[in-house]
């Protein structure tokens, strides 16, 4: 498996290498094993799971404790999804889907709550651009040029 240094890590996903290291004592991102001097070694893994981070934070709007319960509820599916795949029983089957379904309702209700907030701010804009489209009509034409 191949190892990245925080360096490549940060360049890869769009971090700086102190944040990089902030996601990780927040719990955000697994800690990396580490060299016999301390040095971190990220995987592949670490960067997909940065750029998740960062797509949440910069698409969605999420501040850094929601960024927690996303990534809380994201570690609870897969712990979910692996103990399926252990499980052979048809009714436990069952229930570790459904368990998973509603985990996923509360990502997808968290990002609804965002699309309400944005819709919101943008028909406030709409509003003060007809109000000022409004106004641009109502005003006379200067004259132009030579006239």
């Amino acid at each position: 498996m191949e190892r990245f240094k925080i360096d490549d890590v940060a360049k890869a996903s769009g971090l700086t290498k102190r944040t990089i290291r902030y996601y990780e004592e927040l719990g955000l991102l697994p800690a990396p094993e580490r060299t016999e001097g301390g040095t971190r070694l990220y995987t592949r893994m670490h960067i997909d799971r940065l750029k998740q981070l960062v797509d949440a934070r910069d698409v969605l709007g999420f501040s850094l404790q929601e960024l927690v319960d996303f990534v809380a509820i994201r570690e609870e599916i897969v712990q979910h999804r692996d103990a399926y795949h252990l499980t052979e029983e048809a009714e436990q089957r069952r229930l570790k889907l459904m368990e998973v379904g509603q985990m996923l309702d509360k990502q997808l209700e968290m990002i609804d709550i965002k699309l309400e907030k944005i819709a919101g701010f943008r028909k406030e804009i709409e509003k003060l651009q007809v109000r000022v489209s409004n106004a641009l009509n109502q005003q006379p034409t200067p004259p132009k040029e030579g006239e």
